[in-house]
This record gives structure tokens, C-alpha cells and sequence, in this order.
């Protein structure tokens, strides 16, 4: 039985998982959604949620500890300066995971990783048709 274990392990070795984990979270900073699977998602959504808790701190030893964890130093760089000044005033809860359809290939549930504080693109209401001017 696996009580108590949280590691969700993608079928993975631990450095292949580490690495892929560290890429899409960089992604993630870089381009603020990521397009993968849901356990992928849920998996990143546990590393991405800690880096940010670093930028919040701030210092030079969360910084070191954040660029550990990512191997990326601009994604790093923009954690620091950009993204976790916006969640300063929230004490967790950074990222949501949007559910979207299977993929055609194999059936894998996608979804989109995407922070909290950026708004969602919505659906476009459909235009009206004009209507003809009313002739007296």
C-alpha cells in the first residue's frame, strides 16, 4: 500500500522526473500557461507553488535555493522581479489547472497550469446581427 506517499512518479526515473518537472514550471514562469497533462500538471503545480513561496521571501539564499530547483536563471530572474511581488498579500494557492479534453494519440486528459492572478481569456460573446435601420 502506498499510505502516505506523495511523490507522484509520471513513470520516471527521479532525475528525469526532477528535470522535466523544472522545465515545465520554467515554461509556466516564462509564458504564464502551460499546455500538458493533468497528473503532469498536478505534479508541477506542488514545485511551481514553492518557487513562488521563495520569490516571496526574496533573499539571496531563497533565490539560490529557487535556481536549484530550475536550473533556469532567467525564469528565476523574472520569479524574483516580476511574478512574486503580485502574490505578496496571498498565503498560497498560486496556480489553477483548467481541465480540457483527451488527446487524440493515446487518450491522456489534458489540462491547462496556469497562475492564478492572470486573467483567463474567455469566450468572445457572438456578435448580433445588425439590424436594418427602420425606414419612415
Amino acid at each position: 500500500m502506498r499510505h502516505g506517499k506523495r511523490t507522484i512518479k509520471l513513470g520516471r526515473k527521479s532525475e528525469h522526473r526532477n528535470a522535466m518537472l523544472a522545465n515545465l514550471v520554467c515554461s509556466l514562469i516564462l509564458h504564464g500557461r502551460v499546455r500538458t497533462t493533468v497528473m503532469k500538471a498536478k505534479a508541477a503545480r506542488r514545485l511551481a507553488d514553492r518557487v513562488i513561496t521563495f520569490g516571496k521571501k526574496g533573499t539571496l539564499h531563497h533565490r539560490r535555493l529557487a535556481v536549484s530547483a530550475l536550473h533556469q536563471r532567467e525564469a528565476v530572474a523574472k520569479l524574483f522581479k516580476d511574478l512574486a511581488p503580485q502574490y505578496q498579500g496571498r498565503s498560497g494557492g498560486y496556480t489553477r489547472i483548467v481541465k480540457l479534453n483527451q488527446r487524440i494519440g493515446d487518450s491522456a486528459p489534458l489540462a491547462f497550469l496556469e497562475w492564478v492572478e492572470t486573467a483567463v481569456a474567455a469566450p468572445e460573446p457572438a456578435a448580433e446581427p445588425a439590424k436594418p435601420a427602420a425606414t419612415s
